[in-house]
């Protein structure tokens, strides 16, 4: 790349945590996507009560990986095992660094020969790019970026539509759709059903705590298809869910989407940096919270920590390997463990009452459905003076009536326990643009299981959301 690279832009400006925790990226926003078609706290409880559509065109970029190395080079590049892995089959993906640490995640879909579609964040598109231009591998893709933030006035144009139908009546609104009973497809397996006179390929799939089917094709069908849902989910309740409401389901049902990529430190990692732009999601992304460490390896986590451990298989070579082996055996050292944190409401209380009291100090404003205010969230969690877990993904519940968070806690921290959360930045916070002058508080919070949500941890496929065996 001729532009200044990450590398660069590291060596100039030394810790990549005054960096990151200073960046002036703003505030991430979900494009395009209206947000709110009624309201986030309806569209909140129209996936556990009735049925919801999610439009999920916009916000994730894709890659399509084709050609006779685009399997190998996939296996190569994460902690999943390929051995069972076939076409018209899907899998939460998984790469990590060469010391084991999580780089990002996101959805692998197996279309069909030699041909793989990737869905998801930015920080692990890059990764599969960059080995698929330098690994010597024989693949060629096809990069289909994110929908601008502000499109300014311009036409917005992606290769292809994505949706999910998701809830309690999600199959009902499919089978009318489909003219008749849905082809039985097993959680994770794709197939084709009826919508609009027109194929449609599917994947089993759940977001919300109850199953339903994300399906796709090509973008200039997309007001058809989107029409034809909505007429058909007329009957049976079904709400288009928005911008606002749509990320806020991860709180439910248990997904951290966005650690720190861990990419900015490691001799074996700086090839990488010197490729990535200085100005991509790595140069510019913003890191906030109340834990601050001048390390920034101290921001980064492993796949057992995040819940995929029973993802990490050794029966294949892949980058990161070696050191996920060390620390599968490394029982001096047990991993830290996914969490939620239920807020204490009268303690949430005090955050907004604090922009009721003129001449007072405030406390960092809670947004709502969704807190993060950077693009990695990191807040510590402590017993006694001890740190011993951060938060990394805060928002609210309107059908648990109950503010929440996901994050990570030490081994020996258990189901029910009451912590301390701090709930702030440092100092008065931060340079970020998304940080005003504030306060810190510290927020009791109660260990609880992940999902959160009954109807989630009883309804999804074990492994999924709860660490047992899908997606390896």
């Amino acid at each position: 790349m001729n532009e200044q690279s990450l590398q660069n832009l590291l060596d100039r400006v030394g810790n990549p945590v005054k960096l990151l925790r200073n960046s002036q990226i703003g505030a991430y926003v979900y494009p395009v996507v209206p947000g709110e078609y009624t309201n986030w706290r309806d569209e909140q409880l129209a996936w556990r009560e009735t049925a919801v559509l999610f439009d999920q065109s916009h916000h994730m970029a894709e890659l399509v990986v084709r050609g006779p190395d685009s399997k190998k080079m996939l296996s190569d590049l994460t902690i999943n095992s390929f051995a069972t892995f076939a076409p018209n089959k899907a899998k939460q993906y998984v790469p990590c660094n060469y010391d084991g640490y999580v780089i990002g995640d996101g959805i692998l879909f197996y279309l069909g020969d030699n041909e793989f579609d990737f869905v998801g964040r930015a920080p692990t598109v890059n990764w599969l790019q960059f080995h698929a231009q330098t690994g010597g591998y024989k693949v060629e893709i096809d990069r289909d970026d994110r929908s601008p933030s502000n499109p300014r006035g311009k036409a917005v144009v992606r290769r292809r539509y994505r949706y999910q139908v998701q809830g309690p009546n999600a199959n009902k609104i499919l089978e009318k759709l489909n003219g008749g009973p849905l082809p039985e497809v097993k959680f994770f397996n794709m197939d084709v059903i009826n919508i609009a006179g027109r194929k449609v390929r599917c994947l089993r799939h759940g977001m919300a705590g109850a199953p339903g089917l994300e399906i796709w094709g090509p973008y200039e069908e997309r007001e058809e298809i989107r029409e034809a849902i909505i007429k058909a989910g007329a009957d049976f309740g079904l709400v288009q869910v928005g911008a606002r409401a749509y990320a806020s389901n991860t709180l439910e049902s248990g997904w951290i989407p966005s650690p720190l990529p861990a990419v900015y430190t490691g001799e074996k990692m700086r090839k990488y940096r010197e490729w990535l732009p200085a100005s991509g999601y790595e140069g510019t992304g913003s890191l906030g919270g109340s834990f601050v460490s001048d390390n920034i390896e101290d921001y980064y986590v492993t796949p057992y920590e995040l819940g995929y451990g029973s993802f990490v298989k050794f029966d294949h070579d892949f980058v990161g390997r070696e050191a996920l082996e060390r620390m599968a055996k490394d029982q001096q050292h047990p991993q830290r463990k996914k969490v939620t944190f239920a807020w204490n409401p009268d303690d949430v209380a005090r955050i907004f009452a604090s922009l009721l009291r003129p001449g007072t100090e405030n406390y960092k404003h809670f947004e709502m459905p969704l807190a993060n205010y950077a693009s990695a969230s990191y807040d510590k969690v402590t017993r006694g003076n001890k740190v011993v877990g951060l938060s990394m993904f805060t928002g609210y519940s309107y059908g648990e009536r109950t503010a929440l968070s996901l994050g990570v806690v030490d081994s020996d921290i258990d189901i029910g326990d009451v912590l301390t959360l701090t709930w702030g930045e440092e100092g008065g916070g931060t340079r970020k643009t998304t940080v005003e002058r504030h306060k810190q508080i510290e927020i009791r919070v109660q260990v609880s299981p992940v999902p959160y949500s009954r109807q989630a941890r009883e309804a999804y496929h074990q492994g999924w959301r709860t660490d047992v065996k899908a997606g390896s």
